[in-house]
C-alpha cells in the first residue's frame, strides 16, 4: 500500500479489470444486438430523428474536451486533464444513452449516396464501428490506471487510447453529417 500524495491516507490498488470487462460486453453487445432490432413500430412520442443530431453535438463535445485533455496534459497540467478526460466521458456517456435510444426507437437508416462519397462514408464508418468498439475497454482499462496511480502504464495506454477516441468522436460526427440527407 502506497500513501497518498499531501495525506497520512494509505492507497489501495483496486482491481477494475471484472468491471471494464463486464461493461464493455455489456455495451458492445447492446449495441450489436439494436443494430439488428427493426425499432419499435409507429412511435410518434417525438421525432427520434433529433436524436442523431444530439449524438453529433455529444460527439463533438467529446472532441473538443479529449482536445483540452491532451493539450493540458502536454502542458503538464493534470488536474486540467482530468477534469476535461471526465468531462468527455460524461458526454460519451450522454452519447451512449442517446444513440442506444436511437436505435432501439428506430429502423436503421440506409445510406443513399452513390460512387467516392459512398465509398468514403462505408470506409469512415466500419473504421469508425471498429474502432468505437475498441475504445470501450481502452478507456476505461487507461482510467482505471490513472485511478490506481500506476502513471507509467497510464501513459503507455493513453498514447493508444487518445488518438483513437479522438478518432472515434470525430468521425462520429463525420457519419452524421454524411447521413443526415436520408433521415
Amino acid at each position: 500500500m502506497k500513501n497518498i500524495e499531501g495525506t497520512s491516507k494509505p492507497f489501495q490498488k483496486r482491481n477494475y479489470r471484472p468491471l471494464i470487462i463486464a461493461l464493455s460486453i455489456i455495451l458492445i453487445g447492446a449495441i450489436g444486438v439494436l443494430s439488428g432490432l427493426p425499432g419499435v413500430e409507429d412511435f410518434d412520442l417525438f421525432d427520434v430523428t433529433i436524436l442523431p443530431l444530439i449524438n453529433a453535438i455529444l460527439n463533438s463535445f467529446t472532441f473538443l474536451f479529449l482536445l483540452a485533455a491532451l493539450i493540458a496534459i502536454v502542458k503538464r497540467n493534470v488536474t486540467v486533464h482530468r477534469r476535461f478526460i471526465y468531462a468527455a466521458f460524461t458526454t460519451t456517456s450522454l452519447f451512449l444513452v442517446t444513440y442506444v435510444a436511437f436505435h432501439y426507437l428506430s429502423p436503421s437508416t440506409p445510406y443513399g449516396g452513390e460512387g467516392f462519397m459512398a465509398g468514403f462514408y462505408y470506409f469512415v464508418l466500419i473504421t469508425h464501428i471498429l474502432l468505437a468498439a475498441a475504445i470501450v475497454p481502452l478507456a476505461l482499462t487507461t482510467v482505471a490506471r490513472a485511478w490506481n496511480m500506476e502513471n507509467e502504464r497510464h501513459k503507455k495506454i493513453a498514447r493508444w487510447t487518445m488518438p483513437i477516441w479522438l478518432y472515434v468522436s470525430f468521425t462520429g460526427v463525420l457519419v452524421y453529417i454524411l447521413i443526415s440527407p436520408y433521415y
